[in-house]
């Protein structure tokens, strides 16, 4: 290769620059051809990231190319970082971020841009380091910039790019000088490339990957391609080193030693996800010795399934976009690493890079922690659904060398990475040529892999069938071969790329589609959408979404749809999918035997303990170690349980059983819980209380056992000396993302319940009864305009210590819609400290808890709130038996949820940032007899049947009693 690359000199002011490349549909002039990219070898690199100068042009003809020529002045220039996108520096002062979904923030004019197209110029001056050497050659290498960059060395043109997430390398060796060095880029925030990136993510301008200068010595190789296979019969690899220029490779824990281009097959231990297994070796050339970390394994389509070394693959993945609060795109390797190693603990095995390649230091991650990977080009066009893909690049052969570009540069940057599975060609860009040719480049350039794409419902150019949030009952339709389609489609694998859209309180129903995914051999699981919330975070919003910018078109929130908070603190959401996906299945009745099934694909159970406690109500009694078998993938085995302990205390028993890591692991400490089930083992007593004497009244008030009430309206006063306001029917939540959708037409429940009138409802009060033993209040709490209600009774019973309230339900008029949620709510003056028994530690909804575990917890109101970025219904503990607070315990028939806040539902629906919710002086306590499900309609279904809550005759009790200080 010619690492030698003519250019013209930059003018010295006055003439307008030409811009045309700005809209060229071509992908650029100049670089070098796409090459594998790895991290580090013996030649000499000089990282260029730091602080650059940097001016900002309205336009991208604003300015002149003077300020590349050597001995510009550049003194009165602002500075920003590199790698960095400059709208989110400068407190402002560079413009702002811009979030859209799929529409385009300029008018579609492909490929014409705004004038208004805000251009930055950049300048790293640099010396060279003492002994670099003065032979070979150099390039300067670009790992991202968005969206279009033109390039000046020393004052000499050396050429454009577009492709934003992909990298560029321009031969400049003949240019350096051992000190004074003018790197000079103009980058523009629009182009023709933008065309080709609406990918559902803020439009963030700037040199956001590194910079690198690197020395390439005489004879070093300029690309080479790993083959390393994997015979799952044989138990044998074999490595072919292919360079373009000779040279050997070195495996030492192999003792290879042969030249490249040259076959050899020897034993060797497979890589896999779950056994990442990488031999470290050596491309050794004549001017160079490039690392090498080669996995040996085979993917392959056969039998109608991925398979790789042997077996079908079941993806517990999900999509992941890059980013970070403060930085955004521009992520170091430790907080990719922090992304890594959060999924495996998480029990992910899988990620697809939405929607372009990564950068590539990920991918080493991935190799080396063990994780299936679809590597995604750099190509959305979403946007031209607005007109019917009219004009659409994808199938516009102006455009397809850029699409063949983008897939180059992908599959050459990545295709030594054993993670790597499935190329995919993009992301929602409709159908055409463009892609066909893409198709059909990379099953020539590499048949290792598989060829994935999400809008290729035909299957014409790819390997697998592929779709995103089609519903339970249409991927078990899929799974059961009954959903017709073109033959070839018939015989593929199924995965959804995109499922359980995690967009704030959720997704739901992800246990359900995990299910399916088992149940048929076809469903090779899914990717959830997506990894983290984009939030950005801001000095009084707390994070900041679409529209906090003043953008004239945003999508809102819908950027904020991830398994992580911003900060990348879990959601309930991915602790949910942990349990949800978790490689090792304990199942049993409580009867004293539990079958445990290794649900892994490829690794056995001896990294595992296993460990079982005895608890009872919720307090360990014994506990110990259980054996079980090393049991191989799909192995199952009864393992008994030991005697319940002899003479414990009464009350609720159950079994937990735990996997947990047998020792540290690359990923995970030793005793890292990976798996676990609950059985039960003698059932919770029902909370019982024999009325004493029945109520009495004075002027004002009614007295019953330790309450008081209100003698006119019956209301609840005090519970033994706790003050108690506004108890009440509740059947209001405030609306969760998930409610707010209506994704392909379904059904809006928040735009249902909102018409109704549900967020309003009136309590009207019908009698006030004082019996022999009760006291008995009746209502009627129904909205305005409608005449569908509910009419709730209250009957309070109680003995000295403790109150019992029973609340019965009676839908009136013609429902048809679900409720929100059905319970009471009331205030307490003052409450801080929380004691529970039952479901947590975290948050839990009828389809999201899953991960729910049985036991007794501790916590502050103000810890029991979930922080998503959009406020919503959060914090709900389900199944709880017991909870105490602010001088209350309250026991539950039947089980209930418990949530608590220093502000109204009203308040929290009316919020837009958790900087809106400001605490009031007192807490508001529900207790739901039950709630709707989550769902995930915000993009995709809504809640399954099962989890509805219909208006049905309901009835449910408490017993309050006032606790010792």
């Amino acid at each position: 290769m010619s690492f030698r690359t003519s250019g013209t000199t930059a003018t010295s002011g006055g003439a307008t620059p030409s811009v045309d490349y700005v809209e060229d549909v071509s992908p650029g002039r100049g670089a070098l051809a796409p090459r594998a990219w790895y991290a580090s070898s013996d030649a000499r690199t000089l990282s260029l990231n730091g602080d650059w100068s940097f001016r900002l042009s309205p336009t991208a003809d604003a300015e002149d190319d003077s300020f590349a020529a050597e001995g510009y002045d550049a003194g009165g220039w602002d500075r920003v970082a590199v790698p960095g996108h400059w709208v989110m520096q400068g407190d402002g002062a560079f413009g702002s971020p811009i979030y859209t979904n799929h529409l385009y923030p300029f008018p579609v004019d492909p490929p014409r841009v705004p004038s208004e197209n805000p251009t930055g110029d950049h300048l790293r001056y640099f010396d060279l380091p003492d002994g670099w050497p003065s032979d070979g050659g150099a390039v300067i290498r670009f790992d991202g910039v968005e969206s279009c960059a033109r390039v000046w060395l020393n004052g000499t043109d050396i050429g454009e790019f577009k492709g934003s997430r992909l990298p560029h390398e321009f031969a400049v060796g003949h240019l350096l000088k051992p000190a004074g060095n003018v790197l000079a880029v103009r980058v523009h925030q629009w182009s023709a490339g933008s065309y080709l990136e609406d990918q559902d993510q803020w439009w963030l301008p700037g040199i956001f990957r590194d910079v690198t200068l690197l020395h390439r010595p005489a004879g070093s190789a300029a690309d080479f391609f790993v083959h390393a296979s994997y015979d799952h019969v044989g138990g044998i690899g074999t490595l072919r080193v292919d360079s373009d220029v000779d040279g050997r490779v070195l495996v030492p824990a192999l003792d290879i030693d042969v030249a490249t281009g040259e076959p050899v097959t020897v034993p060797v231990q497979p890589w896999t996800a779950e056994t990442p297994r990488l031999y470290d070796g050596e491309l050794v050339t004549a001017g160079e010795r490039v690392p090498l970390r080669i996995g040996f394994r085979t993917v392959v389509l056969e039998d109608g399934l991925l398979k790789v070394n042997g077996k079908a693959v079941l993806f517990k993945g999900v999509n992941r976009h890059e980013w970070h609060p403060v930085k955004g795109r521009a992520l170091d390797l430790e907080t990719m690493r922090e992304d890594v190693l959060l999924m495996k603990r998480h029990n992910l095995n899988a990620v697809r890079t939405s929607h372009y390649p990564p950068h590539p230091a990920f991918l080493d991650l991935c190799d080396e922690y063990g994780l299936w990977v679809i590597d995604e080009c750099d190509l959305e066009t979403h946007g031209f659904t607005e007109q019917n893909w009219r004009d659409n690049p994808v199938d516009d052969d102006r455009w397809t060398p850029a699409l063949l570009d983008r897939a180059a540069r992908m599959v050459e940057r990545d295709k030594n990475h054993p993670s790597v599975v499935m190329w995919s060609l993009g992301n929602e860009a409709g159908t055409g040529r463009g892609l066909t040719a893409m198709a059909e480049w990379i099953h020539g350039r590499d048949g290792s892999r598989l060829v994935h794409y999400e809008g290729d419902w035909d299957c014409r150019d790819t390997d697998v069938y592929s779709r995103m949030y089609a519903d339970h009952a249409e991927v078990e339709r899929i799974g059961k071969r009954l959903d017709g389609g073109t033959h070839k489609r018939r015989q593929l694998p199924f995965i959804q790329c995109e499922y359980g859209h995690a967009m704030g309180n959720g997704p739901g129903g992800i246990a359900d589609y995990q299910r399916v995914f088992e149940a048929h051999e076809r469903l090779q699981g899914g990717f959830i959408w997506e990894w983290i919330d984009h939030g950005i975070k801001h000095p009084t919003l707390g994070y900041a979404y679409g529209g906090d910018f003043g953008e004239e078109l945003h999508d809102g929130n819908f950027v904020c749809d991830g398994l992580v908070f911003p900060d990348r603190t879990p959601s309930p959401g991915l602790i949910e999918f942990k349990k949800v996906i978790e490689p090792v299945r304990i199942e049993g009745d409580g009867t004293g035997t539990v079958r445990v099934r290794n649900a892994y694909d490829f690794q056995d159970l001896s990294s595992l303990a296993f460990e079982w406690a005895y608890e009872v109500d919720g307090k360990t009694i014994e506990a110990g170690t259980l054996s079980v078998p090393d049991l191989r993938p799909g192995e199952s085995a009864e393992v008994k349980l030991p005697q319940p302990p002899a003479g414990g205390p009464a009350g609720e028993a159950l079994w937990t059983v735990r996997a947990l890591l047998a020792e540290d692991t690359a990923w995970g400490r030793k005793d890292h819980q990976v798996a676990w089930t609950q059985l039960p083992a003698v059932e919770r007593p029902l909370p019982t209380l024999v009325p004493g004497d029945g109520p009495t009244a004075s002027e004002r008030l009614i007295y019953l056992g330790p309450a008081s009430f209100d003698v006119r309206t019956g209301a609840l006063k005090t519970i033994g000396g706790v003050e108690v306001t506004g108890l009440r029917l509740d059947v209001w939540r405030a609306t969760t993302d998930n409610d707010e959708g209506a994704w392909n037409g379904n059904t809006c429940y928040s735009r249902l319940w909102r018409e109704l009138g549900l967020h309003r409802m009136q309590h009207r009060l019908d009698g006030v009864e004082l019996g022999a033993e009760a006291l008995t209040v009746r209502t009627r709490v129904a909205p305005a305009a409608r005449e569908v209600g509910l009419r709730a009774t209250y009957r309070w019973t109680a003995d000295d210590t403790r109150l019992r309230l029973t609340v019965s339900v009676e839908p009136d008029g013609d429902w048809t819609v679900p409720l929100p949620r059905l319970g009471i709510r009331f205030g307490l003056s003052s409450a801080n400290a929380v004691r529970w028994y039952g479901g947590g530690p975290g948050e839990g909804y009828p389809d999201t808890k899953s991960a729910s575990m049985v036991s007794r917890y501790h916590s502050t109101v103000d810890d029991l709130q979930t922080p998503y970025v959009r406020p919503q219904e959060n914090g709900v503990r389900p199944d709880v038996r017991w909870a105490e607070l602010g001088g209350l315990r309250i026991d539950g028939e039947p089980e209930f949820g418990f949530t608590a806040r220093r502000w109204t539902t009203e308040q929290l629906d009316a919020a837009a940032h958790l900087t809106d919710l400001q605490a009031g002086d007192t807490v508001w306590v529900t207790l739901d007899h039950d709630q709707m499900g989550i769902g995930s309609q915000s993009c995709g279904p809504g809640p399954l049947p099962q989890y509805h809550l219909p208006a049905e005759p309901t009835e449910f009790s408490f017993v309050f009693s006032a606790t010792r200080s």
